[in-house]
């Protein structure tokens, strides 16, 4: 196959892999998650307050945080995809805004998060998979109860 067209459908399957966990949070549908992350992914939520950890414990704690929401909608957007020489590999840098709405003492509380993702992905026998996801969290506007004014800033070990 031309290489350039290569690149150019490398570059949409990661697209819709990005798209594909926006949706698959939003629908709360955790197993779908397992076509977005591969088996042994490292991700890293530490900005945003969550866990750092392998993809099943990391699938586990979104099953038991997100639900605390009335709806989340996460959208990707601005999305950087390098695929490396040899095509086996690549990295992607996707920005995303995420309103999320709870209830909070009876009244509708909502809650909206903005940073980036930053994306190893790999291409495995079932297609591209992301390996190690780190979420930078770059602001939050009226955060929920319990969350300080500010995002926590990354860890000096996060992007490395």
């Amino acid at each position: 196959m031309d290489p350039s067209l290569q690149t150019l459908l490398d570059r949409q399957e990661i697209d819709q892999l990005l798209t594909g966990y926006a949706n698959a949070v939003d629908d709360r549908d955790w197993d779908r998650l397992g076509s977005v992350f591969a088996p042994d992914a490292q991700l890293d939520y530490r900005s945003a307050g969550g866990i750092r950890g392998g993809f099943p414990e990391v699938r586990q704690w979104l099953s038991e945080v997100l639900p605390l929401f009335a709806w989340t909608q996460h959208l990707v957007v601005n999305r950087t995809v390098t695929v490396e020489p040899g095509g086996e590999a690549a990295r992607a840098r996707s920005d995303f805004y995420n309103p999320n709405e709870m209830v909070v003492d009876g009244q509708p509380w909502l809650f909206v998060v903005g940073g980036r993702y930053h994306d190893h992905l790999q291409r495995l026998p079932v297609g591209w998979r992301i390996t190690r996801r780190v979420e930078e969290t770059l602001w939050w506007h009226h955060p929920m109860p319990g969350l300080p004014p500010t995002p926590y800033p990354l860890a000096d070990d996060a992007l490395g």
